[in-house]
């Protein structure tokens, strides 16, 4: 008789570790699928669309200004703002957005 209920122990041990394993393992799984992942994605892209700058672009930084590109170098951009042109250097992570030049 005391076989059985050992028996039965350890079988209710393994089920209850189970059980709270794969809730753990779902939850992790979720917060992958709906966080983690697009914000890879979303990374991705922002490293894509600062790579392909080129002379000419409108950009938008960080902190709000907007100029032409005058100069793209290894990890800086070179702008012009303002009515004296005035130019200004930036990293390439300050840049927020893009407007390609589009030649028709």
């Amino acid at each position: 008789m005391n076989l059985t209920f050992l028996a039965s122990a350890d079988v209710s041990v393994a089920g209850a570790f189970t059980s709270m394993i794969l809730p753990m393992v779902l939850v992790i799984g979720v917060m992958y699928f709906l966080m983690i992942r697009p914000q890879k994605k979303k990374d991705k892209e922002l490293a894509q669309m600062r790579n392909s700058l080129e002379v000419g672009d409108i950009i938008t930084t960080i902190g709000g200004i907007v100029g032409p590109v005058v100069s793209v170098k290894e990890d800086t951009v070179v702008i012009e703002t303002g009515s004296e042109r005035t130019k200004i250097r930036f990293k390439r992570w300050a840049i927020q957005s893009v407007e390609k030049l589009t030649v028709e």
